[in-house]
């Protein structure tokens, strides 16, 4: 493949994977104009977020076995045409309710691009290079969060937080056209691939016996849970704790997805000398210690801000070291059926993500200790999983890993 093909190809397949992201940060920083201008309150607008993280996890199951069936280009360009509907809808809501449901929808078109994107990396690139790889889908996810907050709370405090969906749409179209004239299709159509449920439910039962897809998957899924606890209790901590502006979220925002970044091409240099199932469980561990320094501040009530930042960023390095070698290492057993493999964990991993969401909210306190104790808790049960069956396994385990 040629050079300049082969990044093109990783750049689409890690824009159609930020999607997702994307569309969640940057209307974080708008909660409290949305509530405003449809007279309800930042709980109710909670709930658009719920909705979207459920879409997410409900469209990749589905997407799975029809990326399989029907090859992986026209899956994506049917969900983004349907993230495009619904973005517009969000656009134009009068209630909260409305908003609700157009978020899952919104979520049920990006789910599309999430799973055919790792599902064409599996197609078409060695196994030796996909963690790699996933590291750079890491890197352009993390430009969300670095910008979307930022645009999206100035777009709030200066013109409507409407318009934060009608560039959203924009960006669905653009997708669209670079997919649909630049991405090649990785996987011929197989009409062996049943589409009746009890096929499907029979493919993904025969690809979750696999236990190295069954482990890494929830492992990873626990992972991704810490930062959705992060995600979900950060607009009551800065807000709300901290007193921070819209702006000044998206700003802070910013600054803590900046250890995001610098954990994925930390970890594409440690994968040149390490191994990946190692380098994920030191990474898990250091999470541990981060978020219990983290739950130690908040039960101390409002440590200092600049701590509650290091900390965080902290935290976020170290999920950009873990996140892709736990996808990786998950989906390397398959080949044929690589968009199932794709589909179900990414509806498992954003399922734990979604109730960890809810764990956040139905323990809330009026600290940040629901945010640190969920992100603390994902860490030590994804450090004891991967711990486990590594010592089933036998396998053996460098000093620096045990």
């Amino acid at each position: 493949m040629i050079r300049q093909r082969r990044t093109g190809i990783i750049v689409v397949l890690g824009a159609l994977s930020a999607i997702g992201p994307f569309s969640i940060d940057m209307y974080l920083p708008s909660f409290s104009s949305i509530a405003s201008d449809l007279k309800t309150s930042i709980d109710s607008v909670g709930y658009s977020l719920t909705s979207y993280f459920i879409g997410i996890a409900v469209g990749q199951l589905a997407y799975g076995p029809i990326t399989d069936r029907y090859g992986r280009k026209r899956p994506i360009l049917a969900g983004l045409l349907l993230y495009l509907a619904a973005t517009l809808a969000s656009a134009f809501t009068p209630g909260i309710a409305w908003l609700v449901v157009a978020r899952l929808f919104m979520a049920l078109g990006a789910a599309a691009g999430m799973v055919a994107g790792r599902a064409v990396v599996r197609d078409l690139f060695p196994v030796s290079e996909t963690a790699s790889i996933f590291s750079t889908f890491t890197l352009i996810i993390a430009v969300s969060p670095i910008f979307a907050p930022s645009v999206g709370g100035y777009l709030s405090a200066n013109l409507s937080w409407r318009v934060i969906f009608f560039i959203l749409s924009a960006i669905s179209v653009i997708l669209y056209l670079t997919v649909y004239l630049g991405l090649p299709e990785s996987k011929e159509s197989d009409p062996s691939i049943s589409l009746r449920p009890a096929g499907i439910i029979a493919q993904y039962l025969q690809v979750a016996r696999e236990p190295q897809f069954a482990v890494y998957t929830v492992g990873g899924g626990l992972v991704l849970g810490g930062l959705f606890a992060y995600i979900a209790g950060a607009p009551f901590v800065f807000l709300h704790l901290y007193g921070l502006s819209q702006v000044q979220f998206g700003q802070a925002f910013a600054l803590v997805a900046m250890g995001l970044i610098l954990g994925s091409q930390v970890n594409r240099l440690l994968l040149k000398r390490f191994d990946a199932r190692a380098i994920t469980r030191v990474s898990v561990g250091a999470q541990i210690v981060v978020a219990g320094l983290l739950s130690l501040g908040a039960l101390a009530h409002r440590a200092p801000l600049p701590g509650v930042f290091a900390l965080l960023v902290s935290y976020l390095f170290c999920f950009g070291v873990a996140s892709p070698n736990a996808t990786a290492i998950a989906l390397e057993p398959f080949s044929l059926n690589a968009g199932s493999a794709s589909a179900l964990l990414g509806g498992v991993q954003m399922g734990i993500g979604a109730l960890a969401t809810w764990i956040v909210s139905v323990i809330a306190d009026g600290s940040a200790l629901p945010m640190a104790a969920t992100m603390l808790a994902t860490a030590v049960l994804c450090w004891g999983l991967l711990l486990r069956f590594e010592r089933t396994r036998g396998l053996r385990l460098p000093a620096a890993a045990a």
